[in-house]
């Protein structure tokens, strides 16, 4: 074979190769306008028999309600100071808002959706996450010598505890089998352990790798806890039971938001940058870098719904741009077909 052959194969093998490493794993599927909405999002909630979005319109000072489908806002809860976190209780057709200026957690009911009750928290109210099995609400609030994890009785809606922690709690999520929920305590490069049947925190596991831990996500299938770093961008890999970090990769800056596709082994860190960075998780609970989705600047937070395997993405408006909602469709790659 001539070499000017050969050079030509290897580059073809070489673009090949790096098409493969960087290929998308998710694909633009719809968005959803939201002409009325300005200013930034943050966290969404998911009502999978009304086929409804909620999203925290931080900036806009309100919960936008989306019909998807229709995809159309079905109604705007106004009056709002700073919506963070966001909890769908399919159970009692409950949605929960954590409000961080207002510095509490209300209910919504009702069709349209009215204000219940509420319950004071301390200021930035932010992340909280379901326990579906024994009806218990858990909500990252306050700062300093007021960080807490507030454990809230839903049924009752009452407060029933509110754990102390080192500095503000950024995003929980639960491992309902062994009855725990997990927390990044983020200024203190740690997650704190809350076992939900005592009410108390159980384990502070400190990182090593990196810091500024915000986004987190749970597997079950490898009983990993998937941590998200900003100084430097990176993803952890945890092992659930003890803590120790088994594996590390860079991620996209400012990363906010992180998700665990189960039906694919995949892990996607949403990030401020206007990335979205996938990792495929190996059977020795190793991660792999897939690919990157390229979104828009500032579009930092998002849900994966797995029953539609669409991850839906908060895209804030911008000068000739308005917000809007981007619902991205997984893709499968070569590694996991």
């Amino acid at each position: 074979m001539k070499p000017g052959k050969v050079l030509l194969l290897v580059v073809m093998a070489a673009a090949s190769l790096a098409y493969a490493q960087t290929a998308a794993p998710l694909v633009l599927a719809r968005t959803v306008p939201l002409p009325s909405v300005t200013g930034k999002f943050d966290h969404f909630a998911f009502d999978a028999a009304g086929d409804r979005l909620f999203i925290a319109a931080t900036g806009n000072h309100s919960v936008e309600v989306i019909d998807l489908k229709v995809d159309k806002v079905e109604q705007s809860i106004t009056g709002l100071g700073k919506p963070h976190g966001l909890a769908w209780v399919a159970a009692t057709g409950s949605l929960y808002v954590a409000d961080g200026s207002l510095a509490e957690l209300q209910v919504y009911k009702g069709k349209p959706l009215a204000l219940a009750g509420r319950i004071k928290l301390s200021d930035d109210a932010d992340d909280m996450v379901y326990d579906e099995v024994h009806h218990l609400l858990f909500v990252g609030h306050g700062g300093g010598d007021a960080a807490k994890v507030a454990v809230v009785d839903t049924e009752r809606f009452t407060l029933v505890a509110n754990l102390a922690v080192a500095t503000h709690p950024e995003a929980l999520d639960i491992d309902a089998g062994s009855r725990r929920v997990f927390a990044n305590i983020a200024d203190s490069k740690e997650v704190a352990v809350i076992d939900t049947a005592s009410k108390a925190i159980s384990a502070h596991w400190k990182l090593t790798r990196a810091e500024d831990n915000v986004p987190m996500a749970f597997d079950a299938t490898h009983n990993l806890l998937y941590v998200a770093c900003r100084t430097p961008g990176t993803v952890i890999a945890m092992d659930a039971a003890t803590g120790k970090e088994l594996a590390s990769l860079p991620a996209a800056s400012g990363a906010d938001d992180l998700f665990y596709d189960a039906a694919l082994g995949r892990v996607y860190v949403i990030a401020a940058s206007g990335k979205v960075d996938a990792y495929q998780v190996d059977k020795v609970r190793t991660l792999r870098a897939l690919g990157v989705l390229h979104t828009a600047p500032g579009a930092k937070t998002a849900l994966f719904v797995p029953s539609q395997a669409l991850l839906y993405v908060g895209v804030p408006g911008v000068a000739g741009r308005p917000a809007e909602v981007r619902a991205y469709a997984t893709v499968k790659s070569e590694a996991t077909r």
